[in-house]
């Protein structure tokens, strides 16, 4: 009989020691690896390229100037955390892991914090949206101070983000595990435990706080505050109504399709933890975790298309930022003096682009 350590794989798939007689020989590759690879390359592509694209137009283009820019601008950056660190994760779970435990806790952490804080964040703007929609002559003093609030607000979500992201920050660690029959140890990045308390403690409260902090509670937020919104902009005699109607459709619907199936598939692997299973209906409920999880990943590229993009001042912003790579160009390119008057177009885009005034919440 071979002895396994106390672990649970930080997306709580599966673990040793959830069989008591370890007969179970769970294949790692359960997904296509290459399909996962290339699904994993896509999302950081888009996600890389679209975040970034938030944050540069926040930086230089756009000023924060209400609570949502500063939302906004604070969920970009989670996300483009978690794109940049998702590409060493897939490596190093591809490679048994050659970087170091530094390493393995930090990427480990990545998605924790991305999750939480990400989350929270989305409900603060519905939220915003709200307050700025629904209570309008009721809070028009009160957003007289938006920046300051929102700056505190988003300080909390970081710090509650990171609180919650301790476990898995503490617990994650770089070790080898001899399976039986194979010669060479898989050198492993994940959640350990030195006793079969902490364990079982951990394995229920870690994706329990991820279901309840990570999508139930963001997802009730947004499902009254979208609600009370439609019906404000149903009874609201505007041309642009049925298009922002629209836009809060899709935020809740797109949030829905991309969380849902794996806090379902979460849910049913946290409750059947310490029942037995067969090893077919395991390996199962393991793909579609490692499915569903991927489709939750794409929420962090369908982000800045939701929430920024959609805006038309925020989309005329966008395309100053590409004439504007444009311009500097041609600076490389063309003579010293095609360049200054290339340059001084390109500067004064960028200034009358600054005249803009703030986006609608819900402009299409």
């Amino acid at each position: 009989m071979v002895e396994y350590p106390n672990t649970v794989t930080p997306d709580y798939e599966y673990s040793t020691d959830d069989y008591p007689d370890g007969l179970c020989n769970m294949d790692q590759n359960l997904v296509d690896v290459n399909t996962q690879t290339y699904i994993h390359s896509i999302i950081c592509a888009f996600g890389l390229i679209g975040n970034a694209l938030v944050i540069i137009t926040y930086t230089f283009y756009k000023r924060t100037k209400t609570m949502t820019d500063v939302y906004l601008f604070n969920v970009a950056v989670t996300d483009l955390i978690f794109v940049v660190a998702l590409p060493f994760i897939i490596y190093n779970e591809q490679q048994s892991w050659l970087m170091g435990s530094v390493a393995c806790k930090i990427l480990r952490s990545a998605y924790s914090i991305n999750l939480y804080s990400g989350m929270l964040l989305l409900a603060c703007i519905s939220g915003d949206r709200y307050i700025a929609i629904v209570q309008a002559r009721r809070s028009f003093g009160a957003r007289s101070h938006a920046l300051t609030y929102s700056r505190l607000i988003c300080s909390a979500v970081w710090m509650f983000a990171l609180a919650l992201t301790l476990p898995t920050l503490m617990y994650t660690e770089r070790f080898e595990e001899r399976n039986p029959g194979v010669a060479n140890a898989t050198v492993m990045c994940e959640l350990s435990f030195s006793n079969a308390e902490t364990a079982k403690l951990m394995k229920v409260l870690v994706p329990s706080l991820q279901m309840a902090v990570g999508f139930l509670v963001p997802l009730l937020v947004m499902v009254f505050c979208y609600s009370s919104i439609v019906c404000t902009l149903l009874r609201a005699q505007s041309s642009q109504r049925h298009k922002a109607v629209r836009v809060v459709f899709a935020v809740v619907v797109i949030f829905i399709m991309c969380h849902l199936p794996y806090n379902v598939a979460l849910l049913t692997h946290t409750v059947s933890l310490f029942q037995l299973r067969g090893c077919e209906a395991e390996e199962i409920k393991l793909k579609v975790l490692a499915v569903s999880r991927s489709v939750a990943y794409l929420h962090c590229c369908l982000n800045p298309i939701l929430y920024a993009f959609i805006g038309v001042r925020f989309r005329s912003h966008f395309k100053q930022i590409v004439t504007d790579l444009w311009c500097f160009s041609k600076k490389y390119i063309y003579s010293a003096r095609s360049s200054r008057g290339t340059s001084d177009i390109c500067i004064s885009g960028r200034v009358s682009s600054e005249g803009f005034n703030n986006m609608s919440s819900f402009s299409a």
